[in-house]
């Protein structure tokens, strides 16, 4: 996958802890496309699979949250889509 790189963090479901990984991904406005290279050698994705899960990501040196939903496709890949929350509003505007 082509795109860009960053980490995302988040809580895992069972442990409760916070867990930060890297990640390339590709972004077209308020919707950002992970794809999990080697999905079968790891477990970190599957926090996000069902209704999905809150993830943050560095974007262009913001701290952005969103909510992560987890794909399986018919070959095993995995796709997380991450729809963007609004932005924190700049000087309490």
């Amino acid at each position: 996958m082509s795109g860009r790189l960053t980490v995302v963090t988040y809580t895992g479901r069972r442990s409760g802890r916070s867990f930060s990984t890297p990640v390339a991904y590709q972004r077209a406005a308020d919707v950002v496309t992970i794809t999990v290279a080697m999905p079968e050698r790891k477990l970190w994705w599957r926090n996000f699979t069902g209704e999905g899960w809150q993830i943050a990501l560095d974007l262009d040196g913001s701290d952005r949250t969103g909510h992560g939903v987890a794909r399986v496709d018919g070959k095993g890949r995995v796709t997380i889509t991450v729809r963007l929350d609004e932005p924190p509003a700049a000087n309490g505007r």
